[in-house]
């Protein structure tokens, strides 16, 4: 697929690596619906990116009816819709024994259902769109990426809802990809490591260099952009399908 000829929604778009993918693809040619939360951010990356190359939904990724009704408005907007990038997330860190007690489960079960079901749930429904546009030559009709995690292999302590949600959006990747292959849709998960995120720019700084000197290579955290790149890249690579693909300078999560 062409990325100027990419029509995407990408939650989580108004900041962190959903935003900066929204900046790759429009500075490329391509059109992006927004989905996020915050309200204020997402009027702020429409005035940045364009109002004619990206448009916000205000839109609870857990929300079936909400994301099915925006899933439409977007495709309308943008003229068509062959790529979903699932960006949107919540650390939910939190011990199952914590000095307070244990985890409530109201905790789990919210971090579970904005990174793995809010992923399915923005996912299924842009494959129902997306399995009637007209075929490429290669017969592709459209692309999703989810978003997880390195804590989906090497949670730490405190990480249980956070890794089961990524280590689920890994888990759905291949069936996913499997199923949708007859409608000429892929299905892609990239796994990022550390990155740069508004999170990380609160941290002290000798939390951030400590956070930095522990990736092998290169020694620093991850730049939003970077995720950008691979997802273009996907994108643009119709025989990448199926996979999960870490992009995390071969850091491997210490315990804790």
């Amino acid at each position: 697929m062409q990325i100027s000829a990419t029509r995407a929604i990408i939650t989580g778009g108004a900041s962190g690596l959903g935003f900066a993918t929204a900046k790759h693809l429009t500075a490329q040619g391509g059109k992006v619906a927004l989905f996020d939360v915050n309200e204020e951010k997402g009027q702020a990356a429409v005035a940045e990116l364009g109002a004619d190359k990206a448009a916000f939904f205000k839109t609870d990724v857990s929300n079936e009816a909400e994301v099915i009704a925006n899933v439409a408005k977007a495709r309308e907007f943008l003229g068509g819709l062959n790529a979903c990038i699932n960006c949107a997330g919540i650390l939910g860190a939190g011990r199952v024994l914590g000095k307070a007690g244990p985890m409530p489960l109201s905790q789990f079960q919210t971090t579970v259902m904005v990174n793995l079901v809010g992923s399915f749930n923005v996912a299924k429904a842009c494959a129902d769109l997306m399995q009637h546009n007209e075929a490429a030559a290669d017969g592709e009709r459209g692309v999703i990426i989810n978003t997880a995690s390195v804590a989906a292999y090497e949670g730490q302590i405190g990480q249980a809802a956070y890794s089961a949600s990524k280590g689920g959006v890994v888990g759905m990747t291949l069936p996913m990809a499997r199923e949708l292959a007859r409608f000429g849709i892929r299905v892609m998960t990239i796994a990022p490591g550390i990155f740069w995120t508004p999170m990380v720019d609160g941290m002290p700084e000798d939390v951030q260099k400590s956070l930095s000197a522990s990736i092998p290579f290169p020694s620093r955290l991850g730049k939003p952009e970077e995720f950008a790149e691979l997802a273009a890249y996907i994108i643009g690579t119709s025989y990448l399908n199926g996979e999960t693909i870490r992009l995390d300078g071969a850091v491997r999560l210490a315990a804790k």
